[in-house]
């Protein structure tokens, strides 16, 4: 038997940073996301044999262990070993050999909720093979405490939610780990030209997320009052873009892009750098009125909004960076298992 399953990536639109806490539970957080048709991807093979393969095919990784309850959390394949050992705990099924593979369609680090959304796949793929009555709010906190509590990775919430949910989505985070999800009617017409103008570019570079959102953190426990504000303004842009969606003013979607990578610099150093700012700036300069950072920040994946046509202007000029861009469309659904 063979079970599968795979939660699609997201865009950052709005309000990236609200989800971490402490800010969160102190002021409350709003961003907006939106999926698309990249995805991480994770299948369970039941083999019969006193045996557990982990093996990720986009990282060339792979671990082979004898049975065991719970398994060694030692920098290779945690993530995997991460959803295992919280499974096997709450849920123990039988001795049985499995392989456990994954592949994601973006790289680690890049700003996609890469991470969080190949946990989302994973929690998946063992629910379908245990057929657990999870919900979608339940699939997506579990996946975030078996990262943040189990796992000890620094990181907000947006990603578990957006990945097992799927769609437009304008989220809402308060203390107590309490999560709204409001799925978002937009006008196809809208969706379809946002889509048409929104560039999506990697920069080739990769961040590890945890030390910039650890810093935002800190600069919240210690009321620093410039980085606060920053997020303050980041919470009212998820709000400006909201509006600008649902009434299909997508002129201004550039200039509200752009208050977002104004803003965001602010709340921890390692955030922007001067590629970034070059990039962001040749991008601009050829056509583009606005643009961000995708994730945490440091590099990785960014977009622009390009009106018009300009957007082909603008990855004429970004070539000259060596970087990437990325085909995508938007996507309405969420995490999605089956069994074979």
């Amino acid at each position: 038997m063979i079970h599968r399953s795979k939660a699609p990536l997201r865009i950052g639109l709005a309000g990236g940073g609200t989800d971490v806490s402490p800010y969160c539970d102190e002021f409350g957080g709003a961003i907006l996301n939106a999926t698309i048709s990249l995805n991480a991807n994770a299948t369970i093979e039941i083999t019969g044999d006193n045996r557990i393969v982990l093996e990720a095919f986009d990282r060339d990784e792979k671990e082979v262990f004898d049975w065991s309850e719970q398994l060694l959390l030692n920098g290779h394949l945690d993530l995997l070993k991460g959803v295992y050992n919280r499974i096997q705990k709450d849920y123990p099924f039988q001795k049985t050999g499995f392989k456990l593979s994954t592949y994601v369609d973006a790289p680690a680090g890049s700003g996609l909720g890469t991470s969080s959304t190949l946990v989302v796949a994973i929690v998946g793929a063992f629910a379908e093979m245990l057929q657990l009555p999870l919900g979608e709010y339940d699939i997506a906190h579990y996946a975030y405490d078996i990262e943040r509590n189990d796992l000890k990775l620094a990181g907000g919430r947006q990603d578990q939610y957006a990945a097992t949910f799927g769609g437009v989505n304008f989220m809402e985070f308060y203390k107590d780990d309490k999560v709204i999800v409001n799925p978002l009617r937009i006008r196809q017409r809208y969706l379809d030209e946002l889509e048409n103008n929104l560039l999506l570019y990697y920069t080739s570079t990769s961040r590890e997320s945890a030390k910039i959102i650890e810093e935002q953190s800190k600069n919240v426990t210690e009321k620093k009052q410039t980085s606060i504000d920053a997020m303050h303004e980041l919470k009212h842009q998820a709000q400006m873009m909201k509006e600008a969606l649902l009434k299909g003013q997508l002129h201004e979607i550039g200039h509200i892009l752009n208050i977002g990578f104004e803003q965001k610099r602010k709340m921890a150093a390692g955030i922007n750098n001067a590629l970034i700012d070059d990039i962001y700036n040749a991008a601009k300069a050829s056509g583009a009125t606005g643009g961000k950072i995708s994730g945490a920040g440091g590099g990785g994946f960014m977009i622009f909004y390009c009106p018009g046509n300009t957007k082909y202007k603008v990855q004429q000029a970004l070539d000259k960076f060596g970087g990437v861009n990325r085909n995508y469309q938007f996507t309405k659904h969420g995490l999605k298992t089956w069994s074979v």
